[in-house]
């Protein structure tokens, strides 16, 4: 028996949280990286809608400052090690270079809000929703969302503007998002609903 899910939205004033569009995800040069054009493309769409509307933008990096930082999760995947600080790889892709008055913040984890004040900054921002986008679907992407709602913020999940390296654990992870989480949503519905706050 399936249970019945409510389709929520965003609020009257959503913030953007592209989740790791940096240069170590969407570059495949990079171990942890993989081709995802279509992901940046989407994502410079949503960003110009929520600049456009004046709405709150967030990107988030990962940067490892030391040895023992998320070392257990580093000792999972031990590609991680290349995020460094100041190093090619934690910079945001340039196609989608943060404005001035916009956040980078700084995990080390897979949620955008463990041990971060990303939280604290959507609250200052007056944020009532997120829209959320980037990489990876399975992983970080996944990770946020579910903070997110623990948060008590609406959540949106923008369906061609994430991405992961696995189709399959990438449309699975929509299904459940979906369900439990967040409204999975396709980008130009997004940007419509956008047009009418």
């Amino acid at each position: 028996m399936d249970l019945q899910k409510n389709k929520l939205g965003f609020g009257q004033r959503p913030a953007l949280i592209l989740v790791d569009m940096i240069n170590g995800f969407t570059d495949p040069a990079c171990p942890l990286g993989a081709e995802c054009e279509s992901v940046v493309v989407h994502n410079q769409q949503l960003l110009a809608a929520f600049r456009a509307k004046g709405l709150p933008v967030f990107f988030t990096t990962v940067v490892f400052h030391n040895e023992s930082q998320a070392r257990v999760f580093r000792d999972k995947i031990n590609a991680l090690d290349v995020l460094t600080p100041g190093s090619h790889w934690v910079k945001i892709d340039s196609r989608l270079t943060p404005l001035e008055n916009e956040a980078v913040i700084e995990k080390q984890w897979a949620s955008s809000f463990f041990k971060t004040d990303l939280a604290q900054q959507l609250i200052a921002a007056q944020a009532d929703s997120i829209v959320v986008t980037g990489l990876t679907t399975s992983g970080c992407v996944r990770a946020t969302v579910v903070d997110g709602l623990q948060h008590n913020f609406r959540v949106v999940v923008a369906e061609e503007a994430v991405g992961d390296r696995n189709q399959d654990a990438h449309k699975a992870n929509l299904f459940d998002m979906n369900a439990k989480y967040a409204d999975v949503t396709g980008c130009a519905d997004i940007i419509s609903q956008l047009h009418k706050i």
